[in-house]
């Protein structure tokens, strides 16, 4: 997102993790506050803790959470009409991975509302598979578990932001006192700005604690450089009037209002079924909210980055939403440049969907304007493209060009393409790799395990230094490559011109096993390489009334093994892009289960064309799209 001269990747490519990482550098120093962490000498050898939870001052956070380098994958780029600007970024995979691969310095803001310290059950909000093995991570070991994978996340935004950057951490009091501490030694106490305070109403009343109706945000900038911009809110008409005097002979501005405080009781909690906010996501963050940071802390053209964006709010926000009397209404000058991330399949759909919506309806809106001449130019909203990391489409994998698919595989595999030598197509370490076709129908020959063999054996370290090693990827293999691999192996004792080979599965578990304990023994790096299928989506449907009809994915069929359908998303007016209808895009029954029928009434008769998203718990996702003759 450096260099708008360029349009950024095309769906199907992939970014690997070389060209755009820091990774190989010494971890960033955390800042020098000696004075403010000075031992009390009065009170003797006190022991002072100036370090974050989980920090090791030869490998940062590394020594917990290894670097594991994986490439990225574009499995969408979602149009708007405008291939000549920057696309925003939006990244399925955990985000503490996909942080590691962006550039140093190339984001303006970061507004952070990351899973409160209230229960796995609470946070939990979508329930695919990455998202219950984060969770259960997260609370492993109760609070200093959950500041520990904070502070490695925190820090990594830290290395991301401009030296005109700031954060906002929004929280709540089961964490708030312990993230402020963290935050201190990661960004230094003197670059804390604020504490501000949001206030809200709603919700029960307890009967032995004073209701809790407010939530805290943490602002920090990363140096004194920090960018700022004052934000008015209006007078009430009462003190307008008042004000209309002169005022200690200083004449007060009554149009644009006060400078606005810390302590926010402005900005309500999106609520009812109609509320043009709503998406269905129980801690959805008003639009209003993240606009105002947004305001405060960044200009037109710079990045804005959520790597836990949710439902989306923060990235309808950096889009230049504002909400209006009830509706969202596209302001320029709110418009960023933004990224966004998170653990859940889910969660990534909808905020895709969010904002296909959001640009349908606003063109909508701007055509009905005859009279202000505006057209869809008035409108220009940058592509999306949807990059996974850590969890791969194998359909769309296997769809590409074989150079790409091989270079995909060998970075995954942590091995370098290298086809300085014909019949090898990269090296790990000193050991030669070659790897089969894209298409997962393909299956390695006798007769390539025997090329690949003799290739080995005229390359210089084969004849000079003794190599006798190689692997084989793909996707499956014959019988006879088995075999021929097994032949080769027992020449180990009779021939000295004998080859070593080992043959592995791109999908198997000992894939994964090889690659992940590249990094680490943790236990959950091993789910962060598979490959999934999109579901089979079937649809029925029925005509009940007049223009209503029930529709039905019940007979869908899910590809991955024990996968479930999450969560069903329906478009009752698709045009090519796919923007669900308000209300169709996160549903659930009265026991929050994915709700797998849907009712729509139709505004008129005539052939309408339908589409349906389904996704797995698995990370599967999978289009159906049709016509229904409303009678």
């Amino acid at each position: 997102m450096e260099d708008e001269k360029h349009a950024g990747p095309e769906k199907g490519e992939f970014i690997t993790s070389q060209e755009v990482s820091d990774a190989d550098e010494e971890p960033e120093a955390l800042p020098s506050q000696e004075d403010f962490w000075q031992p009390p000498v009065r009170f003797g050898n006190v022991p002072v803790e100036k370090e974050p939870l989980g920090w090791d001052r030869r490998s940062g956070f590394r020594k917990l959470f290894p670097q594991v380098m994986l490439p990225i994958q574009v499995v969408e780029r979602v149009s708007f009409g405008h291939p000549d600007l920057e696309p925003n970024r939006l990244f399925w995979g955990d985000n503490l991975h996909v942080m590691r691969q962006l550039p140093s310095e190339s984001i303006d803001l970061i507004y952070l509302d990351p899973p409160f310290f209230s229960g796995k059950q609470y946070n939990v909000i979508f329930g695919d598979q990455n998202e219950l093995r984060s969770f259960s991570d997260i609370w492993e070991g109760g609070m200093p578990g959950y500041l520990i994978w904070l502070n490695a996340r925190l820090y990594e935004m830290k290395r991301l932001l401009k030296k005109t950057g700031s954060i906002y951490v929004h929280c709540d009091w089961h964490a708030s006192h312990y993230i402020k501490v963290e935050m201190d030694k990661i960004f230094g106490y003197d670059n804390f700005r604020n504490e501000i305070v949001w206030t809200y109403s709603g919700g029960g009343i307890p009967k032995r604690d004073l209701p809790r109706k407010h939530d805290v945000l943490f602002r920090y900038a990363k140096t004194p450089d920090w960018k700022f911009n004052t934000i008015y809110r209006e007078y009430n008409e009462l003190t307008s009037k008042r004000m209309q005097y002169i005022h200690k002979g200083i004449m007060v501005d009554t149009e644009r209002g006060t400078p606005i405080t810390d302590w926010w009781t402005d900005i309500k909690v999106p609520t009812g079924p109609r509320n043009v906010e709503k998406v269905g996501y129980p801690t959805q963050k008003p639009v209003e909210l993240v606009g105002r940071i947004i305001e405060i802390s960044s200009d037109p053209g710079d990045v804005v980055a959520d790597f836990f964006c949710g439902g989306g709010t923060s990235v309808v926000a950096a889009a230049g939403m504002r909400k209006v009397d009830g509706e969202l209404i596209y302001d320029p000058s709110l418009a960023r440049r933004w990224i966004g991330c998170d653990i859940s399949r889910v969660a990534v759909a909808i905020t895709a969907d969010r904002i296909s919506q959001l640009v349908e309806y606003e063109n909508e809106r701007l055509f009905a304007e005859e009279s202000t001449g505006k057209s869809l130019d008035s409108f220009p909203v940058a592509d999306i493209t949807i990059e996974h990391w850590g969890v791969y489409e194998a359909d769309r994998l296997s769809e590409t060009p074989p150079a790409q698919f091989r270079e995909f595989v060998l970075r995954a595999f942590g091995a370098k393409p290298d086809g300085s030598q014909t019949g090898i197509h990269g090296v790990k370490g000193a050991v030669p790799i070659w790897v089969g076709e894209p298409d997962q129908r393909s299956q390695v020959t006798a007769k390539d395990v025997e090329m690949f063999a003799n290739a080995i054996r005229k390359t210089a370290r084969y004849q000079q230094d003794n190599l006798r090693e190689g692997v084989v990827l793909a996707w499956a293999f014959r019988p006879d490559a088995v075999e021929a691999a097994e032949q080769l192996r027992e020449m180990e004792q009779t021939d000295i011109n004998f080859i070593r080979l080992d043959i592995v599965r791109i999908d198997s578990p000992r894939f994964r096993e090889i690659v992940s304990a590249l990094s680490t023994d943790h236990a959950d790096y091993e789910n962060f390489l598979t490959f999934v299928q999109p579901p089979h989506v079937e649809v029925g449907f029925k005509r009940i009334a007049a223009r209503t009809y029930i529709f039905d994915v019940s007979e869908t069929v899910v590809l991955n093994a024990g996968a479930e359908i999450i969560n069903v998303q329906w478009d009752f007016d698709y045009n090519e892009r796919f923007g669900s209808t308000r209300g169709y895009s996160f549903v659930r029954g009265k026991k929050k289960e994915p709700a797998l029928q849907a009712q729509y009434e139709f505004p008129r008769k005539g052939t309408s064309r339908i589409a349906c998203k389904v996704q797995d718990d698995m990370g599967g996702e999978g289009l159906w799209t049709g016509e229904v003759e409303v009678t």
